[in-house]
């Protein structure tokens, strides 16, 4: 089952447009302003769903879950391909964080419920950090095809398209999973049953003050970093106007080139930093401790960055956006690992897509307002305002690491 956990997260990640959503979205004549807007209409489409999403796969079938997730990501694709304008991109969006609301949560607690059944729970950092690192590879795989695709085609669209073939894949995997990963649904609650299930997350949430702690985080990493990550893109894009060894070549090639090369090291890195996220616990005598480091060192990575950004000195700021890469996929397996220590398994996949939520809202709060920041406030900086992603991101990271303190392990809720 490991070997189709890894192949889940392998295919799911050939989307070969992710290195270029946002370049495809300035090549169409959009802004910072918009673009922050389109994320927000994707997280805000993916809050409507998250948790309700979550209940569904916990009493309807997960297998099912996942299956809906992989057709609405199709049907984005297909628009995606297409659209010219903020208005056409705006249901590819949202299709798409119909996508995201039914697969986040769903496959973990698949794992989870596996392990629970081998009697292997111990081993949840370093089977759930292995599978990531595969979803990591196989977003490797999908940076070489997808620059050679731009390069060669010198058009976005092409990604797109080619990405919805894993995708048909993926729905043809889940068929051959094994009903017992289902969980305990057996697709005949009712509505009055799947809001039983949702209040008793909930309650779980709000009663359970480590969980209500270890959602915080989730808003103040994953949310922020989230929206951080997309500037990435426009970065590269500036490095690569500079960069004399790519003169030869016509400015969408280079930067095609450039932002493969950077993706691609990027994966590569968080592969091994998935993996290998069970030694950092094991060094530091837990997962609580190994992400307390983890928060240390993306607050020293926000506060070199803003100053870097200010004046221009791009790639060193990219050197340092990579390794917070690395340090993003140290923190996952342990965080989602923290949250199995306070939940039950009949509750699983809707606590994490409590979380979700949870990071979504923040990326969708703060998409918008960065973009705006971006396009005006920030304009001072030699990089145009990107200093102020990481101004923003150091200031949450450092409100985290002052209000951060050990959670002492819990037993796990009956």
């Amino acid at each position: 089952m490991i070997f189709r956990f890894s192949l889940y997260g392998f295919l799911k990640n050939q989307r070969y447009f992710e290195p270029f959503l946002v370049l495809n979205f300035l090549d169409k004549g959009l802004d910072y302003t918009a673009i922050g807007f389109l994320v927000a209409i994707r997280e805000f489409a993916a809050n409507l769903m998250e948790i309700p999403s979550g209940a569904v796969a916990d009493l309807f079938g997960r297998r099912r879950a996942m299956i809906t997730s992989f057709v609405a990501y199709i049907a984005s694709f297909l628009i995606f391909a297409s659209a010219r304008s903020f208005w056409e991109f705006a249901p590819a969006m949202v299709l798409y964080a119909v996508g995201d609301a039914f697969r986040t949560g769903t496959h973990k607690a698949m794992i989870f419920s596996w392990l629970r059944e081998e009697g292997r729970l111990d081993e949840k950092t370093r089977v759930y950090g292995f599978t990531r690192s595969w979803s990591k590879l196989g977003s490797a795989l999908s940076i070489v095809v997808a620059t050679a695709l731009v390069v060669w085609l010198e058009e976005y669209r092409w990604v797109f398209w080619l990405s919805i073939v894993p995708y048909v894949a993926g729905i043809a995997k889940f068929l051959a999973y094994p009903a017992s990963l289902d969980g305990d649904g057996d697709g005949s609650a009712s509505p009055r049953e799947v809001v039983r299930h949702l209040q008793h997350a909930f309650g779980d949430v709000l009663r359970i003050p480590h969980l209500r702690r270890l959602v915080a985080e989730s808003m103040g990493f994953e949310g922020v970093f989230k929206v951080a990550k997309d500037y990435l893109q426009p970065m590269v894009q500036q490095a690569a106007l500079a960069l004399p060894l790519l003169a030869a070549l016509a400015q969408d090639k280079r930067t095609a080139v450039l932002v493969g090369v950077v993706y691609l090291l990027v994966n590569l890195l968080a592969a091994w930093a998935s993996r290998n996220s069970h030694r950092l616990a094991a060094w530091r005598g837990g997962e609580e401790a190994g992400v307390r480091v983890v928060w240390l060192g993306m607050l020293g990575g926000y506060v070199v960055m803003a100053p870097l950004l200010y004046f221009g000195r791009t790639f060193a700021a990219i050197a340092v956006f990579i390794l917070m890469h690395l340090l993003q996929n140290l923190f996952r397996p342990m965080h989602v690992s923290r949250f199995d220590e306070f939940s039950d398994d009949a509750s699983g996949a809707t606590i994490l897509s409590v979380e979700n939520q949870a990071k979504g809202i923040a990326a969708m709060v703060l998409a918008p307002a960065v973009g705006w920041l971006v396009d005006t406030v920030g304009v001072g900086g030699e990089n145009g305002g990107f200093w102020v992603v990481a101004a923003v991101g150091a200031g949450l990271a450092l409100l985290m690491v002052l209000t951060g303190g050990r959670i002492r392990t819990a037993s796990r809720p009956r």
